[in-house]
């Protein structure tokens, strides 16, 4: 692989889960057009995962992410920490936060130093992070702080077949509700929009936005929130130029002949969003964040503590995490290493 092509950093996520083996998985799988990658992470760790296991996947430690692309052919090349977790499998302890967190901070400054083209994010494990005081609510916002400010990241889980934009995320029903604004839906309409050009090449966006309310709220006599909040939000963004269909109803908008007539659907709240998306291909979702200055992708699931060091974890949600953030970032204009011409989720 040619040296100027520039590698993703994948982060280590939450050591005690699954996010080890199925780095080692993505390796072992690696295709010819498939981009090159290396791990933010321990290699001593790495190794004995793969051991224990029983994955045939050598480790090797690297120095610097441009020795990635040399390495990668014969085994997965790994940044080492400068701490070096040894976590219980199963067990997330928030001993181990301070790795976590300097795996993300290292994987995000190479991308920002231009020696990386992407961030690819392992699960982690909130609670374990929250436990030793870590302030955010979770990557998401971890990444927009990192990136500084001006950033507004909306979260995007995609899979070949369709694209959600939830626009209030982790919040309880009751609260989304409450929160639910014309300003977010305009807000991530707008970088949704600007981020199907971009970074999925699609010249003339459709979305689709949902109603709140069962049958997007039949005139105001199941709800007026579409009246109110939704409609006014869609008028906004007509008026900026974007082709934006709806308030739809959420139940008659996901099936197949619907889903040809949009690119991204925007959703009200989290569960609107991801039980399509995970219905439709629940192991090769993508979460995707939008409106960064650099690009970041995930596996589109948690960090398994139920399963990890079993060998029962699938990585295609991180394959196709790693084709996809290859993908965006020749788009924009990254020399990342090569991805295949069709990537999943787009």
């Amino acid at each position: 692989m040619p040296g100027t092509l520039l590698p993703i950093a994948l982060t280590m996520g939450e050591p005690a889960g699954i996010g080890g083996e199925i780095a080692l998985m993505a390796w072992l799988r690696r295709g010819p057009t498939d981009p090159c990658f290396y791990a933010v992470d321990s290699p001593r760790r790495l190794a004995a995962l793969a051991r224990r296991v029983g994955l045939p996947a050598p480790v090797v430690e690297i120095a610097a992410p441009e020795e990635a692309a040399a390495a990668f052919a014969t085994a997965l090349p790994v940044l080492p920490l400068a701490s070096d977790p040894e976590p219980v499998l199963g067990r997330p302890d928030p001993v181990h936060a301070a790795a976590v967190i300097e795996s993300i901070d290292r994987a995000v400054a190479a991308v920002q130093a231009g020696r990386a083209a992407a961030v690819v994010t392992n699960p982690i494990q909130k609670e374990a992070l929250y436990a030793a005081g870590f302030p955010h609510a979770g990557h998401t916002e971890y990444l927009a702080a990192l990136a500084g400010g001006g950033v507004h990241p909306i979260m995007m889980l995609a899979c070949p077949e369709l694209r959600v934009v939830p626009v209030t995320v982790h919040r309880s029903l009751r609260a989304a509700i409450e929160m639910v604004s014309a300003e977010l839906i305009v807000t991530a309409g707008r970088i949704t929009a600007a981020a199907l050009k971009r970074d999925f090449g699609i010249p003339a966006p459709v979305l689709a936005v949902a109603g709140l309310n069962p049958h997007a709220g039949e005139n105001g006599s199941l709800g007026s929130e579409e009246i109110e909040i939704i409609v006014p939000a869609i008028e906004r963004l007509r008026a900026e130029g974007i082709d934006v269909r709806g308030p739809q109803p959420a139940d008659t908008m996901f099936h197949a002949r619907a889903r040809a007539r949009y690119d991204a659907a925007l959703c009200m709240y989290h569960d609107q969003a991801l039980i399509p998306l995970k219905t439709i291909d629940f192991d090769g979702g993508v979460n995707i964040t939008l409106g960064l200055p650099f690009v970041r992708t995930s596996p589109d699931h948690g960090t398994a503590i139920d399963i990890a060091g079993t060998g029962k974890a699938l990585p295609d949600s991180l394959i196709a995490a790693l084709r996809l953030a290859a993908a965006i970032a020749v788009r924009r204009g990254h020399a990342a290493g090569p991805a295949p011409a069709t990537i999943a989720a787009e």
